[in-house]
C-alpha cells in the first residue's frame, strides 16, 4: 500500500517513496533496491520501537498509516477512501486492530478488545472547526447535566477511551458504599504492573472559600473522602484479591481553583500529596474532543442550516 503496488493506492517510485517518508517526518531515504523489500525493513523498524501504552502501536508507525490514508490522496474510484480503508483493515484485523475515521476525517486505530486508541491526539494541539464545535456542545452538556451524568456519560466512556480497565461506578444510590469515591479502575503499565485508581467527582466548581454556594464545592468537603478514599481497600475480582488506591483523581465538571489545590495540599502529608491528580472541566473537554468519542445524547444537536445561510451578508 505505501509503494502503490494495490488497488486504491498511489503508485510511488523510489523518490516518491523516500517522499513519502519525508511527508511522516521520518528520514528515510530508498536505496535503489526492490521497493517492497526495502519498505517492508523500514515499517518492521517502526513496529519494533516500544509501545506508549499497553495495546497500542508505536506511535511513529501509526503516524505512517495516518499520512498513508489522508483522503487528499483518494483515487477515483474512491473519492471517500473506504476501498482503501477496506483494504487496511484486512492486515490489521488479523492482528486485532481496526483503522477508522474520525469526525475530523483522519485516520485512528483501535484495539478491538480493550478499545485503546493508538497516538491518540495531543489534546494541548490546535482544534479544527468542526471540533470547536463539539467542544462548545460538551462544555454546555456539562452546565446542564448531572453529578450522576457527568459520569455515566462522559467520564466512564473517556477512561475507557485512554485505556483504563475494570472501571466501576459506585453509584449514588447508598453513599455507605462509596468510601468517599465515585469510580474505581485500574490501569496496566507496559510493564504488565497494574495501579489503581480511585475518582471522587463533583459537578461544580472546587474552591476554598468559607461555605459551599450552590453547585460549588469546598474542597474541604472532599477532604474526608479522599482520606477515605486512600484508606478504604477495594476488591478486584479479577485477581481475586483486595488493593489499596494507588492514586486518586479529582475531577470537577468546572474549575478547581488554584487555592482550592494549594489549600489541600497543605492539609496531606508528602506522601499522599503524591497521589492526588485534579482533572477539571478544560483537562476533561480537550481529552474528550481529541480522543474523537461521540457526543453525550444529552448534547446539543448541531443545528440545520437555512436558507439564508447559503447567502452570507
Amino acid at each position: 500500500m505505501v509503494i502503490g503496488d494495490t488497488k486504491h493506492f498511489p503508485y510511488r517510485s523510489s523518490s516518491y517513496i523516500t517522499q513519502f517518508f519525508d511527508e511522516c517526518d521520518l528520514d528515510f531515504v530508498h536505496d535503489g533496491s526492490t521497493r517492497w523489500a526495502w519498505t517492508v525493513a523500514r515499517l518492521e523498524e517502526l513496529l519494533q520501537e516500544p509501545q506508549p501504552v499497553a495495546h497500542a502501536l508505536p506511535e511513529r508507525f501509526v503516524h505512517v498509516l495516518r499520512v498513508l490514508m489522508h483522503k487528499s490522496d483518494a483515487e477515483p474510484d474512491d473519492p471517500d477512501r473506504q476501498l482503501a480503508l477496506e483494504s487496511l483493515n484486512k492486515p490489521l484485523l488479523r492482528e486485532g486492530y481496526e483503522a477508522f475515521y474520525g469526525d475530523d476525517n483522519l485516520l485512528y486505530i483501535r484495539h478491538n478488545g480493550t478499545q485503546t486508541i493508538s497516538a491518540a491526539a495531543n489534546p494541548h494541539r490546535p482544534f479544527t472547526p468542526g471540533e470547536i464545535e463539539r467542544r462548545q456542545d460538551l462544555i454546555e452538556y456539562l452546565e446542564k447535566c448531572s453529578e450522576d451524568e457527568l459520569i455515566e456519560e462522559v467520564l466512564l466512556p473517556l477512561f475507557r477511551q485512554l485505556g483504563y480497565h475494570r472501571i466501576t461506578a459506585a453509584g449514588h444510590k447508598d453513599k455507605a458504599l462509596e468510601y468517599g469515591k465515585d469510580i474505581w479502575m485500574r490501569f496496566i503499565l507496559p510493564t504488565q504492573h497494574v495501579l489503581y485508581f480511585g475518582v471522587q467527582v463533583k459537578k461544580g466548581k472546587l474552591d476554598a472559600s468559607g461555605v459551599s454556594k450552590g453547585s460549588n464545592a469546598n474542597i474541604a468537603e472532599i477532604h474526608n473522602q479522599l482520606l477515605m478514599m486512600l484508606g478504604h481497600e477495594i476488591f478486584d475480582p479479577e485477581t481475586n484479591r483486595r488493593v489499596l488506591v494507588d492514586h486518586a483523581f479529582i475531577v470537577a465538571g468546572s474549575e478547581i481553583t488554584k487555592q482550592a489545590k494549594n489549600w489541600l495540599g497543605e492539609k496531606l502529608d508528602v506522601s499522599k500529596r503524591s497521589q492526588i491528580l485534579f482533572m477539571d472541566r478544560e483537562d476533561i473537554v480537550n481529552l474528550y474532543i481529541t480522543s474523537n468519542l461521540p457526543l453525550p445524547e444529552g448534547a446539543r444537536l448541531p443545528t440545520q442550516p437555512s436558507l439564508d445561510d447559503d447567502f452570507p451578508v
